[in-house]
């Protein structure tokens, strides 16, 4: 896609969603451990959740189960028995559930105040937003790829309301490459140990651990991820 249009109609997505998942909320409980998300980037239900994680500032390993993915999608029919997505995994309290709505709220419960925002607590209005917000994307992520499988999860460093993090997250998916994800929203405490490390506060930033590769902009990531594990 030609790089201007590729970033409009991304930042068409969270305009769409009025900016959801771009500041953090009020925050509970920390847990010990990532949570584990099982979903992919053009799923509509999927971005409820990832918003949320963005909100209450937790990460998450992500497995992306893109249409036709030989990997993650037959992992989540054996543990819960059917392929539906998102589908959460918390080993912190040994929780697995599908449903995106239920999953918002759990997390609000466990790692907020219990409030769920109006943009992600609204019922069929959420889902319809969400919907219709991701059309511009044309289904970016939502598709598998063949593509080389690495030894560790890479790391991404993003928000969900972020266009250009979008981007490269899609790449992401398509490719069924999983990732950790530190989500870094605006007011998020773990930004000050993120400029220590990357040196500046842009988003996405990729660390790949395979590699040691590590890098900023989403036009370079997703050139990188293509040439380094793309079939």
């Amino acid at each position: 896609m030609i790089r201007p249009l590729d970033v409009a109609t991304s930042l068409f997505t969270t305009i769409g969603r009025l900016g959801t998942g771009m500041r953090v909320g009020a925050l509970g409980r920390r847990p010990s451990r990532p949570l584990e998300l099982y979903e992919f980037e053009a799923c509509p239900f999927c971005r409820k959740v990832r918003e949320a994680l963005s909100i209450l500032d937790l990460e998450a390993i992500v497995y992306p189960c893109p249409k036709g993915g030989p990997t993650y999608r037959p992992r989540v029919r054996e543990r819960g028995g059917k392929e539906l997505f998102p589908y959460l995994v918390d080993p912190n309290t040994g929780t697995e559930m599908y449903e995106s709505s239920d999953i918002v709220a759990y997390l609000f419960s466990e790692y907020g105040d219990g409030r769920i925002p109006f943009a992600l607590g609204a019922g069929p209005l959420t889902d319809a937003s969400s919907m219709v917000s991701g059309l511009w994307r044309l289904g970016g992520g939502s598709r598998y790829r063949r593509a080389r499988t690495p030894a560790e999860p890479l790391e991404l460093y993003s928000f969900e309301a972020s266009p250009y993090c979008r981007i490269a997250r899609e790449a992401l998916s398509s490719l069924e490459l999983a990732y950790r994800l530190h989500n870094v929203a605006q007011g998020s405490p773990g930004r000050e140990a993120f400029l220590a490390r990357s040196g500046r506060m842009m988003v996405p930033w990729l660390s790949d651990l395979n590699t040691g590769v590590e890098m900023f902009e989403s036009a370079d990531i997703v050139a990188y991820l293509n040439e380094t594990y793309a079939l």
